[in-house]
């Protein structure tokens, strides 16, 4: 087993005890009263085709299991409006907090401040959780595929797309294309290779090509020059999914807008 199978396979366990504390303290109907239930998501999909968009999608991200810590001091509210400002196509903040170090009110402080998408980036294990998602306000969801079967994955994905939301299906290589399945919107391919952890852009313009026509196609990780988002652009992929890249430094929002101003 590699190391990121064997953390994916711990951060599984946690997350899957959580939920059993969650539904516990609000159930489903209870999170079906909240305010967010009812509002009407933005479509992360139109925002992405929206002519002239960076399709960049810039991530909060305090901490992760690999990196440690990124940036501990940064505050959502200043780093989400900045990415927005800066022309970002969609936002994506990080609700785990044992692994990557989320605080309780990083994604509603996000949701109180965006007027564009807002991915909750989670690592769902459980129906509950996509229920959850819409109650905090989520436009977009993340199903990963190493983490489930192609059933679960169709289940939840019809779930979210039933609440109004979007899907974010991530890929790592050819075995979990099956994963794909008509409620998905936007397929994420990892750029990293989980076996050695290096980055393969080429690997994923081959996997990308495999992929339905009409299906967004977001490239993840190694992103770290407008030169390799422009060469992923030219073979298909409409999205970019970047958070580390952003968080490294010590201003995130002025970052993210010197990025773009490059692409």
């Amino acid at each position: 087993m590699n190391a990121k199978q064997n953390i994916l396979d711990k951060i599984v366990q946690q997350k899957l005890a959580e939920v059993a504390v969650q539904k516990e303290q609000m159930p489903i109907f209870q999170l079906m009263e909240q305010e967010n239930f009812k509002r009407t998501c933005f479509s992360a999909k139109e925002s992405i085709a929206r002519t002239g968009a960076s399709g960049v999608i810039a991530e909060f991200k305090r901490q992760s299991p690999s990196k440690g810590v990124i940036n501990g001091t940064a505050k959502p509210q200043d780093v989400v409006k900045l990415y927005q400002d800066a022309g970002a196509s969609m936002v994506s903040v990080l609700t785990d907090e044992v692994f990557f170090g989320a605080k309780a009110e990083d994604f509603s402080t996000a949701r109180k401040t965006l007027s564009i998408p807002l991915l909750r980036k989670e690592f769902i294990v459980d129906a509950y959780q996509i229920y959850q998602s819409k109650a905090m306000g989520a436009d977009v969801i993340l199903l990963i595929a190493a983490i489930l079967s192609p059933q679960r994955c169709k289940d939840f994905a019809f779930i979210a797309k039933d609440l109004g939301m979007e899907v974010l299906l991530e890929l790592h290589d050819e075995s979990e294309l099956e994963h794909v399945n008509r409620f998905v919107d936007l397929v994420g391919i990892n750029n990293r290779n989980l076996k050695d952890f290096s980055v393969d852009t080429d690997r994923s313009i081959r996997l990308a090509a495999k992929l339905p026509e009409d299906i967004i196609r977001v490239a993840e990780s190694g992103l770290d020059s407008p030169e390799v988002v422009r060469k992923m652009r030219e073979n298909g992929f409409q999205a970019f999914l970047m958070g580390e890249y952003f968080m490294k430094t010590e201003q995130p929002g002025l970052t993210c807008r010197q990025f773009i101003s490059n692409l």
